[in-house]
Parts: structure tokens; C-alpha cells; sequence
């Protein structure tokens, strides 16, 4: 008997990719650790695995969850977040156009302008948030459009379905980097995305202990079997056991990203009014620009949220020097709280305001989290 095609995606993740071991009939799924699996005498691998930078077990799982929860036909999975976009990049030809978001994470931005321009891709950073400047830097040569929705660290929305419509035009791919919504939050193949980029690192796995990436393709196309091809060829893979905390991890996602949204968006609206706070960037007030079509394009607004200080990079490296709950870490999305100066985490080419800070906000009680802000922005 086949099980009902759950709808909803509270039931996928905790079901998606989880079979019971047949072996020993064991509820979790065991960790298999072999780098090498034993041939047949006719030379076949009946189970399917035969090298462990081509396939595991775990990967399986944790790639059918991550596809599953996308509602894609199929995901990668990588050793790092970097590793999966660097991948992506890796399966264009010398001499193509990549559109990328100016607003994104700076890794991606290095990975560009260090690796990927001295190797001959062609990239134009637009403000991907103003359609029309992404469908001016369109040219012949355009393979494929990158956006981050919402952006890091300045919390801009990109309209997907616009982007997903450009790219069609012009014959060209579109990914989107869903790492901060989640797909609980934001389903870009909704809108006519090609892929879905993902830190794993962050809110898929949820507990600041496993890096991870991924990549879930939409539909079979060339550059996902490219991208396939690479994962086993050049072996940015994560491990068995990151891969069983990866899938460990998932089974909350529904649960720790809606209560964590709900604390930011309270947060939010408590600095907006604060007096020592000059700008909140957080799509869910109704002042925020892109308010309208974070409404429209995603199911809640997320955990991360940046506002700047009336008192410059001075008060903005005081205030994050006197919180006592917050964490003064980078990276997002565990369940712990974390507060971070971001212009001098990304370096002397840093874009963003040197009196911002990051917050990505857990699960702690909002009452207590709001405290600890208020007695750090008192100073």
C-alpha cells in the first residue's frame, strides 16, 4: 500500500526521507560511517552506493527531506552553504553572464569577484529588489539570475515571480538563495524559480552544531545534472553523521522557524520605537518598503532582522558589547539568539552600514530578549 502524499509541510519534515531500518527495525535511521561498499560477484552494487563522495546513505535521506520539503524533484547536498553556490557557479562555462543580487551574502559576492571573474564568468551585481535593473543587465550571454530574499544583511525582497519571468525570457536559469525564509516560509518553485539554494547551517539544521548546504532543482534540466555531476566529481560533500543531524534537525524546522519569526517581528516592532534606534530593516513592519510583497510572496517574515544606531558604529559596537543574553556570534538561525556588527565581519569591502547590527532571533522569551536589549542600548 502506498502512504498518502502528505500535504503539509509540519508532516514532511519529520517523514521525508526517514525510512525505518529494515535491518534492526529501528525508529531513528542508523549512521552509516563505510566510505565503501561491497560489490556483487557479477560486479553490481545492488543497493546503490558504491564510494561515499558519490553517495551515503544519510546524504540520500537528508537530500530526499530537503528536495521534499521544497517540493522539488531533486536536491544536493554540500559541505558548506559556500561550497553549494560555488558549485552552482563551477557548472557555467567561461565567458557566461551570471545576474547576482548586489545585496547578498558576502561569500557569495567573494566567490564571484575572487574565483569566479579571473575564471572568465561574466557577473553584473545589480539591486535585484528594482526589476527593471536586473532586466537592464540581461545580455545574450546571460545563463543565470541569483537572488537572496530576503537579502542579507539589509532584509531587501526580491519579487520571484518577476525574476523567474526575466530569466525565461532570456532563456537563462534563476536561483534563489532561500536560506533566510525557509521553506516554511517561502516556496520560490510557487513563483517560477529554477533552484533553491540553502546554508543548512542555519535554520534547516537549527542548533549552531553541523555546516552544511544544499541545492533542490525544481525540474530536471542540464544544469542540475551538471550540478550533480560536480558534487561526486570534485567531493564538496558533508558526512554521514552532519547529514543525520541535517535530517535530526529538519524534523523542528516548521516549529522553531514560526515561533522564531514571531519573536523577531515583535523585536522589531520595539526598536522601531526606540530612541537610541535610527533605521529597522524587517520585512514585517508596515514601513518596511518591500512590506507588501513580503506579504503577497512568503507565509510570515522570518528571524533575522538589522537596525542601525543614532549614535554611529561607536554606539553599535557598545551595544553589542553589553548584551548578555544575545550572543555576540556570526550565522543565524539556531535557537540560541545572536547579535552581530556585520561591516566588520564582512571586511574592508563591506557595503553595509557601520552602525548595523544583525540579530537573529531564537527561541528564547521575547520579554527577555527585548530586556537585554533595552539595558545594552541604555549605555
Amino acid at each position: 500500500m502506498t502512504p498518502p502524499c502528505p500535504a503539509h509541510i509540519e508532516t514532511v519534515s519529520v517523514h521525508a526521507g526517514r525510512e525505518a531500518d529494515a535491518s534492526a527495525a529501528a525508529l531513528s535511521p542508523p549512521l552509516h560511517l563505510s566510505t565503501t561498499f561491497v560489490r556483487e560477484a557479477d560486479g553490481s552494487f545492488p543497493h546503490g552506493y558504491t564510494y561515499s563522495r558519490a553517495g551515503n546513505p544519510n546524504r540520500a535521506a537528508l537530500e530526499t527531506c530537503l528536495a521534499a520539503l521544497e517540493a522539488g524533484c531533486d536536491a544536493m547536498a554540500f559541505s558548506s552553504g559556500t561550497a553549494a553556490a560555488m558549485t552552482v557557479f563551477q557548472a557555467l562555462n567561461p565567458g557566461d553572464h551570471v545576474i547576482c543580487s548586489r545585496d547578498v551574502y558576502h561569500g557569495v559576492l567573494r566567490l564571484l569577484r575572487e574565483v569566479l571573474m579571473p575564471w572568465q564568468l561574466k557577473v553584473s551585481f545589480v539591486d535585484a529588489s528594482k526589476t527593471d535593473e536586473v532586466h537592464r543587465a540581461v545580455t545574450p550571454a546571460t545563463r543565470l539570475i541569483w537572488v537572496e530574499t530576503p537579502s542579507n544583511p539589509l532584509l531587501k525582497l526580491t519579487d520571484l515571480a518577476a525574476i523567474a519571468e526575466i530569466g525565461r525570457d532570456a532563456k537563462a536559469l534563476s536561483v534563489c538563495d532561500n536560506t533566510f525564509a525557509t521553506p516554511v516560509l517561502q516556496r520560490p518553485f510557487e513563483h517560477g524559480i529554477d533552484f533553491s539554494m540553502h546554508s543548512t547551517t542555519k535554520y534547516l539544521g537549527g542548533h549552531s552544531d553541523v555546516l552544511g548546504g544544499a541545492i533542490v532543482a525544481r525540474k530536471h534540466n542540464a544544469l542540475a545534472e551538471r550540478i550533480r555531476f560536480l558534487q561526486s566529481t570534485g567531493g564538496a560533500v558533508p558526512a554521514p553523521f552532519d547529514c543525520w543531524l541535517l535530517l535530526r534537525g529538519a524534523a523542528t524546522l516548521p516549529l522553531r522557524v514560526r515561533a522564531q519569526s514571531a519573536n523577531a517581528l515583535t523585536i522589531a516592532h520595539h526598536l522601531a520605537a526606540h530612541k537610541a534606534v535610527e533605521e529597522v530593516f524587517y520585512p514585517g513592519l508596515e514601513s518596511h518598503p518591500g512590506h507588501a510583497l513580503a506579504t503577497r510572496q512568503m507565509r510570515g517574515y522570518g528571524a533575522v532582522l538589522s537596525f542601525t544606531l543614532r549614535g554611529g558604529e561607536a554606539a553599535a559596537m557598545q551595544t553589542a558589547a553589553r548584551v548578555q543574553l544575545f550572543v555576540r556570534a556570526t550565522s543565524l538561525g539556531g535557537v540560541e539568539s545572536l547579535i552581530e556588527h556585520r561591516a566588520s565581519m564582512e571586511g574592508p569591502e563591506s557595503h553595509t552600514p557601520r552602525n548595523l547590527l544583525r540579530l537573529s532571533v531564537g527561541v528564547e522569551h521575547t520579554d527577555d530578549l527585548i530586556a537585554d536589549l533595552d539595558q545594552a542600548l541604555s549605555g
